[in-house]
């Protein structure tokens, strides 16, 4: 199976590249995402077209709310899970959106220790079409990107990169509309629309903008029914303002936690495999090679070139603490980072944190030799292995040999 993506930066390419599962393209970085109405805010500042809505926490609220829509909206769990709820439901009578808002409200949020506490109501926009936009950092043309498909979703998605600092020139909206067949009008609203939306990427200093339901209007506008933003968290000390919207309470608390350990932790969907690692690109490369192994990731851990044996006690109570985790998988290249300091922290934390879980130690670097004489020192139960795939290759079956146990 494959997947056709065409690329334009002064050429008209077509590439085709194989699909491959979710779990080894699932982004393993931090960021700062904003819940949907304060997207929506920020991109009416810029310009852009959103539909009128009323952020409500009552039924009575939203019922109100509603009204003052003529019963003719939508409403939706306002909450930064947008996987779990971005279906929004339709109103189209009195009474249902009191209904929908006492069913929406106090449910648990996935992965958080919270519960929805507000709803938005959305007055409902008339269309002919939902496309897909999207404004995002492509890799290999090291540039940002826009990404639109004429149909709701990823598929056919056309790629445009373009440069960052010349942003969107005529010959970028050209390129869109000649490729979308627009007509006119309907190019006057998309160059509307992606300047805007570039004015945020850019003055925000945003990674990925995307809008799943881009409504086109009858009369050729274009309306962003969603939107999902997300920011660099290394952007946190130029954009203060932007910042202090981020509310904690909704995000995966071993995430936080992880970030005031000065870690790096996301947690990852459907994985049982734990990973500790230090540096970015090595961990992404692990959560591939545990994929490519029937595997997948519980969580990607960053530990940093600063790691030091508390940070590294942290990590692993961090990641022993995720009940999906059957096994553990240590892969660290020793630069700055000393190996025997990892050393250490890998038998204090089977030690003192009483960790029961199988774990595969993979040390290559500065001290490693020290390293792997000190774990084989020590009676725990530990699977020391050299080779990258070999490793990744071990942490899988004893994951899926403890799972079936517990069967």
């Amino acid at each position: 199976m494959t997947t056709m993506h065409k690329c334009r930066l002064g050429l008209n390419l077509a590439v085709q590249r194989p699909c491959v599962y979710p779990s080894m393209t699932k982004t393993c970085a931090r960021w700062l995402s904003l819940y949907e109405s304060q997207s929506f805010n920020m991109l009416q500042q810029a310009g852009v077209r959103v539909p009128p809505t009323k952020v409500v926490s009552t039924a009575s609220q939203a019922e109100a709310a509603a009204k003052e829509y003529g019963f003719d909206c939508s409403i939706k769990a306002q909450t930064l899970d947008k996987q779990s709820y971005s279906q929004a439901q339709l109103v189209s009578r009195p009474g249902q959106a009191a209904d929908l808002a006492t069913k929406m409200l106090s449910q648990p949020v996935p992965r958080s220790n919270s519960t929805v506490t507000q709803v938005v109501v959305a007055q409902r926009i008339d269309h002919i079409g939902l496309w897909y936009l999207a404004m995002t950092i492509d890799r290999e043309n090291y540039c940002p990107a826009i990404r639109v498909s004429k149909t709701r979703g990823r598929d056919n998605v056309l790629c445009f990169p373009f440069c960052f600092s010349q942003g969107i020139t005529d010959q970028v909206v050209d390129q869109v509309s000649q490729s979308l067949h627009l007509s006119p009008e309907l190019e006057t609203s998309m160059r509307s629309l992606l300047q805007g939306l570039y004015q945020v990427f850019r003055a925000k200093e945003a990674t990925h903008v995307e809008i799943d339901s881009l409504a086109l209007g009858p009369d050729a506008s274009l309306t962003c029914l969603d939107a999902s933003l997300a920011f660099d968290n290394a952007a946190a000390h130029r954009q203060p303002v932007l910042f202090a919207q981020r509310d904690r309470q909704h995000e995966v608390p071993a995430e936080v936690e992880a970030e005031k350990h000065g870690l790096v932790y996301v947690a990852m969907d459907g994985g049982s495999v734990g990973t500790v690692v230090n540096g970015a690109g090595l961990a992404m490369a692990t959560a591939d090679a545990i994929a490519l192994h029937g595997g997948a990731s519980a969580n990607f851990l960053d530990a940093g070139g600063k790691a030091t044996r508390e940070t590294m006690q942290q990590a692993f109570s961090i990641v022993a603490r995720d009940p999906r985790v059957a096994s553990i998988l240590v892969n660290i290249y020793g630069g700055i980072t000393r190996c025997d300091m990892i050393a250490q922290s890998i038998i204090g934390a089977k030690q003192q944190l009483a960790i029961d879980l199988p774990m595969v130690v993979r040390l290559q670097g500065t001290n490693s030799v020290q390293a792997l004489e000190m774990l084989k020192s020590v009676p725990l139960g530990l699977h020391v292995e050299s080779d990258f795939g070999r490793a990744a290759q071990l942490a899988v079956q004893l994951a899926d040999e403890r799972r079936l146990l517990k069967k």
